[in-house]
């Protein structure tokens, strides 16, 4: 028998708490829209989240928004539990993103600076919901990318013919094919589509016409002269970690990179020393590598505003909705959650992010409250890598 769906809402005090993603803590509303743009596998697909204004009895959108997205998510919740993502779907199907759908954008004397945000490997524009959204309640416009290199769990375009749709699958390594080459080529087309997304707002800004092929209720048009092109940064998890940093290197628009427990395998080491800008590494106390930490070093040792800091307690879903999601019993199943009480775990990656941002983005915010967080200082998080590893 399936699992029963989980209630939606938070739990009275002292009940049991449901399964939700959490509300953003900043000062703004929250809204969210999908735009597809472009008729091919060239274009542009992602999520918007939005500052927006208040709307009685919004809508408030799935958070797994189609049915052929759930295959994959078995390889990407654990690789080698091909069960699991029955078990999740059963689990998790019905759970829904706590924002305004094509919520009424909120216009503000000062443009909301840019986050372009890259997705993990097997992963989907959704799966990120609870930073993107937190970090859009503090004032930046989040743009969560769908890749199209195969590295989703499923995605799609659609066609100039009417009505139709071209999936494109998740694929793994080919036999015989050595998983850097393939991966590498994957992560040069990932950060160029981060590159093909930030031109997207760049048309919108300067006046032309972007049709959204979805046909959604959001007019795009309402984002020109709101978004500050001159303060983007460029965001991700796991693969997108390290698509992030690549992307540094192919558009100089991008001021500084956060790089949430990057996959650093798949860049070449010619690289490392043509990274240009910033990055700031938040890693998981149980996914990296010493391979992997001593190419972060690599970067940190030519720039010393880049920083690594690992938080305790936390495993590589930690960062992603699965922690909220899935329940203690489920995450224990699974592997999607440490010791780390997962709201705990997504203030300090958003305060770090949001006062990394504020550093290298020149915002007038108040976020430099968080700054010990990028020197490793607080509660269950320590600088670099931790010389030794709890028990989780």
């Amino acid at each position: 028998d399936p699992l029963p769906l989980p209630r939606l809402g938070r739990g009275s005090m002292g009940g049991t708490q449901s399964l939700a993603l959490p509300l953003g803590k900043g000062p703004h509303q929250v809204g969210c829209a999908d735009v597809m743009v472009g008729h091919t596998r060239e274009g542009v697909f992602l999520r918007l989240f939005y500052p927006c204004l208040p709307r009685a009895g919004a809508e408030r959108p799935l958070w797994i928004p189609r049915y052929e997205y759930c295959g994959g998510l078995s390889d990407f919740a654990h690789r080698s539990r091909r069960w699991c993502a029955p078990l999740l779907n059963a689990a998790i199907g019905s759970c829904r993103v706590p924002v305004s759908w094509n919520g009424p954008f909120k216009p503000c004397s000062r443009r909301y600076p840019l986050i372009i945000f890259s997705h993990g490997l097997g992963a989907f524009r959704t799966l990120y919901s609870s930073v993107c959204l937190e970090l859009a309640s503090w004032g930046f416009a989040v743009a969560a990318l769908e890749h199209r290199d195969h590295s989703a769990s499923a995605t799609y375009f659609c066609p100039a013919e009417a009505g139709s749709e071209e999936w494109i699958p998740y694929q793994r390594v080919p036999q015989g094919q050595k998983e850097f080459y393939f991966r590498n080529k994957q992560v040069h087309q990932r950060a160029e589509e981060c590159v093909r997304a930030l031109r997207l707002f760049e048309d919108i800004d300067s006046g032309k016409s972007v049709p959204n092929v979805l046909h959604q209720d959001f007019d795009l048009s309402v984002l020109k002269d709101s978004i500050d092109l001159t303060k983007v940064a460029v965001m991700g998890h796991s693969f997108g970690g390290v698509t992030a940093v690549l992307a540094l290197v192919k558009e100089p628009s991008f001021r500084c990179a956060v790089s949430l427990d990057a996959w650093m395998f798949p860049l070449e080491n010619a690289l490392y020393p043509e990274v240009p800008k910033p990055v700031l590494f938040i890693n998981t106390e149980k996914f990296q590598t010493p391979e992997s930490l001593a190419k972060m070093k690599r970067l940190s040792s030519r720039n010393s505003q880049t920083k690594i800091i690992t938080v305790l307690g936390s495993v590589h879903q930690s960062q992603t909705d699965f922690t909220f999601l899935t329940g203690k019993l489920l995450s224990r199943i699974l592997g999607m959650r440490g010791t780390l009480d997962p709201y705990k775990g997504l203030d300090i990656t958003s305060r770090a992010a949001l006062a990394f941002l504020q550093r290298h983005l020149n915002l007038e915010e108040e976020f430099h409250q968080w700054d010990d967080l990028l020197e490793g200082i607080g509660d269950s998080v320590v600088p670099e890598a931790p010389f030794c590893r709890s028990n989780l």
